[in-house]
């Protein structure tokens, strides 16, 4: 594996494998947290605003699938704090008064959301229709604020702030200053929006693959619109974000942009590489060179100086293939992008003249893929964030080696977890597929609840 390039303790490896592996699961169920509620809440507004039985069909049937994935995410979840705790006690003995203050406001909007998700869903048809929509709204803001607390603490380790050192030990915290450290708000907001790319596309996707193989329905129509209009205003949104988070960290982060930019040494009139790899020696093969360009990106001028990789310390510079994974990445979240935003302005300038979704058979086809390709999009910026931190765990404070544990079987325990996080994705993808066998056969007929008692609940489908 790649992240063996890494010099470090033996347990430096597993340690990084199993984050990776249940970091690179977890965050794929974040989006559906944070948006897919969204969503169910808009089919929800719409059929109580227009009476519309597709709609509520749509809102009821995916508040069950962000039940199922709300329980998962959950399982994932509670793996990675203990994770942190078993593999980095480096990290958590000494700045766990700082690190850990987002966890606990995370821990709280958990709850909250869990809470409010259970009476969402029990109260379909045991509440007035606009009462039970109004009970969906805690669900979204709550999965916003667990969302902004994890970015919170994944930017303070980015760019740390809010604590007193004295000997190397924090000897003050101020809260607040740690939460909103100087990366957070464009780190959230950028968190914020993939969510609903991905939720939006991904979901998306489903209804489009439901398509191709059964044709067009009003039901299928509407299960694309919906979300496939919310990531399509989204993207553009998202794209101008990412420039301006690209342009902070040319700013705060020199060693992570100049990873990201091939850039072995410092200079102006820096060329945008395309693709590519750097060499043991510096120098950078097959790519695609735009001149200029890389400055022009940092600093609207070519004249921009931007620090190469020869300003870091050897003993703590990035290894050269790690580079390469980061560099890769960003290419990989960049150019699947704008592949979105292709797909959504194909889309948009078609229903902006005729008021419908475009008919084409390549179209779908390219809007059945968007879903995976967003999720492409998702992991590969992580990668960026996280690899290009590297090799500090807390950026100019503690080193990822220093931070790991020393403790044995830390392979084994890699293994528990992805027994435990892989059997908990396994089972969610079963429930998820008999799920849509059952609606796909029919067998759900009108709106029954997901559980609890039927009898002498009146229906409510009207306001």
């Amino acid at each position: 594996m790649l992240f063996a390039v890494a010099p470090g303790p033996p347990q430096l490896l597993p340690a990084r494998e199993q984050m990776a592996f249940t970091l690179g699961f977890h965050i794929i169920l974040v989006p559906f947290g944070v948006a897919l509620t969204t969503l169910m809440l808009l089919a929800e507004y719409r059929a109580y605003k227009h009476g519309d039985e597709d709609a509520l069909l749509l809102a009821q049937r995916w508040s069950k699938v962000a039940a199922v994935l709300f329980a998962v995410g959950a399982v994932s979840g509670t793996v990675l704090s203990f994770e942190m705790g078993l593999l980095w006690p480096g990290l958590m003995g000494r700045f766990g008064a700082a690190y850990g203050i987002p966890f606990v406001v995370e821990g709280i909007f958990f709850f909250l959301e869990a809470i409010y998700l259970s009476v969402y869903i029990y109260g379909w048809k045991r509440m007035r229709p606009w009462t039970h929509f109004k009970m969906g709204l805690p669900v979204v803001i709550s999965g916003m604020g667990g969302t902004f607390s994890v970015v919170a603490a994944n930017a303070w380790m980015n760019l740390p702030g809010g604590i007193t050192l004295r000997h190397g030990n924090v000897v003050d915290v101020r809260p607040l200053a740690v939460f909103f450290n100087r990366a957070f708000w464009y780190e959230a907001l950028h968190m914020l929006l993939a969510a609903y790319v991905v939720a939006g596309f991904l979901t998306a996707s489903i209804y489009a693959v439901g398509r191709l193989r059964s044709g067009p329905s009003r039901y299928r129509r509407l299960g694309f619109l919906i979300p496939f209009s919310v990531a399509a205003v989204v993207i553009p949104v998202q794209i101008f974000v990412g420039d301006v988070v690209a342009r902070e960290t040319y700013h705060n982060e020199p060693a992570k942009f100049a990873a990201i930019e091939l850039l072995s040494h410092s200079g102006t009139h820096v060329p945008e590489t395309l693709g590519g790899l750097m060499m043991a020696n510096g120098t950078v093969k097959f790519g695609i060179r735009l001149p200029d360009f890389a400055s022009l990106l940092a600093g609207f001028s070519a004249k921009t100086d931007i620090k190469g990789l020869e300003t870091v310390p050897k003993e703590i510079r990035a290894p050269t293939e790690l580079v390469n994974i980061v560099h890769t990445s960003f290419d990989a979240m960049v150019g699947t992008g704008f592949a979105l935003l292709g797909l959504a302005l194909w889309f948009g300038l078609v229903w902006v003249r005729k008021r419908e979704v475009p008919g084409g058979r390549l179209f779908w086809l390219g809007a059945a893929l968007a879903g995976l390709v967003s999720v492409v999009s998702l992991e590969s910026g992580w990668v960026v964030t996280e690899v290009g931190r590297q090799p500090w765990t807390v950026e100019g404070l503690l080193l990822t080696r220093d931070a790991v544990t020393r403790s044995g079987n830390v392979w084994l325990f890699f293994t528990g977890s992805v027994i435990i996080v892989g059997g908990a994705g396994i089972g969610a993808i079963a429930v998820l597929l008999a799920m849509k066998r059952r609606w796909s056969a029919g067998a759900e007929a009108g709106f029954d609840v997901p559980y609890g008692p039927d009898e002498g609940v009146e229906a409510v489908t009207q306001p």
